[in-house]
């Protein structure tokens, strides 16, 4: 027997146990108490169902441990986890020196790739605002031969475009799959990085309007990178069998996390290369004044160097991404018998699942005000360290800085996201917390932290409210706004959580062009208490759960038989306040979900062993009609040996049982 995980593939003989009935066919009415196993068996079944990740040697889950033993276990198999990892980090290191940074570059760099390419481009517009008011006081500071409604929709577009794409890409992530929307947010970034690069106009407010269309249309392929990326790199990690893996309950959040904090250093980058080109073609100097043909040449090759690159992820999606990113979404799909879009998911998430909605798209809502108003005004704030700075080079270096401290975050929150004793709902609501204290504490003395003497410790507020930003509710919306939900409808609850943030960041595009700097440090705090309100009422805390439980419940729930369900997804530790408040967890029975899982699995398994016994019965039929019918064998292969769900399973490299019985690789 392998150890741990669960992911092996085993043959127990006639009493082997296979994956959970989640169709919602099992029988209903069993007397559990007579279930009677051997040791063997029993073993055989603890293996597949208690894992050591998840239940101590007694077979108790790790949240129904007291809270010394609890901190004891985790703390074991989280020094377990990290022995083991580093030890095949070693050995590949041992191998081929530079095989970690190929792995990093395949499992990280890769699925996040998108993200880094829209963090680059859409914080770019923050960062070339100052060289644009400087090198067309004119048009863009004075707004003299410019309309002013322009020059604000620039930041009013962009955000727009975002919401149109998190929507549309997220519906048709659950409609056409997540394969097709990786393609199409990856098509769409292209061209809109083309029309950036050659946005013109007759007259600079023609040039202008040109340069917001094409933000907005750029927006919609970055609001679908939201979805489609937390989506595919969530079920990547969760895998296609029913009994789940060991890297879903442990790895699941670092995997999406690593994903999404190259958003960052397309942030970090953006930055780098605006600085370099800005010394290339201003003649080796940051220092105003700017020419107007400087700042044109620095803007523009700033977006022709990322369209290189999503040209090449256009090519590496449409041909060494493997329809397998799909299967997640097929196999539910194939469950519940539904073909195109899954409306009865949607309703139902709506009834069952509306406090987790309000959590994901609330919490996302509050951050974003800090977040993109943080990003997008960033100048502003620098500007009140340097007042008297006429270049824009050392406010560019200053946020050069407050990006690497938010990198920082970004990867401590993927360090710790995934820690039973931390996790995603502490993280948020400490994020928040202080957020906003670092935010208050200026507002209400604001001349004072803005006085020479005391800007220092301004700056360092500043700073490491970008840290908490990132270690905290940035990272944590990112992830939780996908796993909360089911499969069916996980794009589109993810894109509907991400619009609902992008109205946070439109609330601080329109409500910052109006107020002042300190008026904004008023504002703003409030917007993190709020988050830290929702967090802790609304929001489940899913750090260690099974996904694959949370699709077996969700399978109770679409029978109707929300009530019989008495698994870990409706344990305490995994349900937000509000649905603890309304006795959705009050079901929760470990034993009687134990036994009622081996029955399913032992309904399953009989299940499998007359489809082995049907499928033997053909054979037979067939060697027999060869004996009889020798120059029409071929002809009956041409028309009968495959139905159309086998050739699909064939096509996906499940084999056919697995496939006609809702995807269990369990064989």
């Amino acid at each position: 027997m392998a150890s741990n995980g669960n992911e092996g593939v085993f043959d127990y003989g006639p009493n082997a146990p296979h994956g959970p009935d989640v169709t919602g066919t099992h029988p209903i009415g069993i007397d559990y108490s007579d279930i009677d196993m051997t040791q063997n068996e029993k073993e055989v079944f603890n293996f597949l169902l208690k894992p050591d990740d998840s239940f101590d040697e007694n077979g108790v889950y790790w949240a129904d441990l007291p809270i010394v033993k609890r901190i004891k276990f985790v703390s074991k198999v989280n020094r377990t986890e990290t022995r083991r990892e580093f030890g095949a980090f070693w050995q590949m290191f041992k191998n081929d020196p530079l095989s970690p940074v190929g792995f990093y570059f395949r499992n990280m760099v890769l699925p996040g790739a998108g993200l880094g390419l829209e963090g680059y481009v859409l914080f770019s517009i923050g960062n070339v605002k100052p060289l644009f008011q400087k090198a067309f006081p004119a048009c863009w500071s004075k707004t003299q031969i410019c309309n002013a409604t322009w020059i604000y929709a620039v930041d009013y577009l962009e955000i727009c475009g975002i919401i149109v794409g998190q929507i549309l890409v997220g519906i048709i992530g659950d409609w056409l799959g997540r394969r097709w929307g990786l393609i199409q947010d990856a098509t769409i970034m292209f061209i809109g990085l083309i029309m950036l690069t050659a946005s013109w106009g007759v007259t600079q407010n023609g040039w202008v309007i040109c340069y917001a269309w094409s933000l907005f249309f750029y927006g919609i392929g970055v609001g679908g990178e939201y979805p489609m990326t937390a989506t595919s790199g969530m079920e990547n990690a969760v895998g296609s069998g029913k009994v789940s893996t060991r890297e879903d309950r442990l790895h699941r959040g670092r995997k999406v996390t690593s994903a999404f904090l190259m958003q960052g250093w397309g942030q970090f980058f953006n930055q780098v290369i605006l600085i370099l080109l800005l010394l290339i073609f201003h003649h080796g100097s940051g220092n105003a004044p700017y020419s107007e043909i400087a700042a044109q040449w620095t803007y523009r090759v700033s977006f022709a160097i990322p369209a290189v690159g999503t040209l090449w992820l256009v090519y590496w999606r449409t041909f060494k991404v493997k329809a397998t990113a799909n299967k997640q979404l097929r196999l539910a799909k194939a469950r519940s018998s539904v073909t195109g879009y899954d409306t009865k998911a949607l309703a139902l998430t709506f009834r069952y699942f509306g406090g987790r909605l309000l959590a994901t798209a609330g919490t996302w809502y509050m951050n974003d005000v800090f977040f993109y108003g943080n990003k997008l005004f960033q100048s502003e704030f620098i500007k009140v360290i340097m007042p008297t700075s006429t270049s824009i080079m050392p406010g560019w270096l200053y946020n050069l800085i407050n990006v690497g401290v938010s990198l920082c975050g970004y990867y401590l929150a993927s360090f710790l996201i995934d820690n039973k004793l931390y996790g995603r709902k502490h993280m948020q609501s400490v994020g928040f917390l202080l957020d906003f204290i670092l935010f208050v504490v200026p507002a209400f003395n604001f001349d004072y932290y803005t006085s020479p003497a005391h800007i220092k410790s301004f700056q360092a507020m500043y700073f490491l409210s970008s840290f908490f930003n990132q270690f905290g509710p940035n990272c944590v919306t990112f992830l939780v706004a996908a796993e909360v939900y089911p499969v069916a409808v996980r794009a589109t609850a993810h894109g509907f959580s991400a619009a609902c943030g992008k109205l946070g960041a439109l609330t601080a595009a329109v409500l910052y062009n109006y107020i002042d700097t300190q008026t904004k440090f008023y504002v703003v705090p409030w917007f993190g208490l709020a988050g830290v309100f929702l967090s802790v009422v609304f929001m489940p805390d899913t750090t260690g759960l099974d996904l694959k439980e949370q699709e077996r419940r969700w399978a109770y729930i679409r029978a109707g038989r929300e009530h019989e369900y008495h698994g870990i997804a409706i344990h305490p530790k995994h349900l937000s306040l509000w649905e603890r408040i309304r006795g959705v967890g009050k079901h929760y029975d470990p034993d009687l979900d134990y036994k009622q899982r081996i029955e399913e699995m032992r309904g399953e398994w009989e299940l499998r062993m007359q489809e082995k016994a049907s499928e033997k019965a053909e054979i037979q039929d067939l060697d027999a009609f060869d004996d009889d019918h020798p120059s029409e064998i071929h002809s009956y292969f041409a028309r009968s040996t495959k139905s159309p769900d086998l050739q699909g399973a064939e096509n996906e490299k499940i084999p056919p049982m697995d496939k006609a019985n809702g995807g269990s690789e369990n064989i």
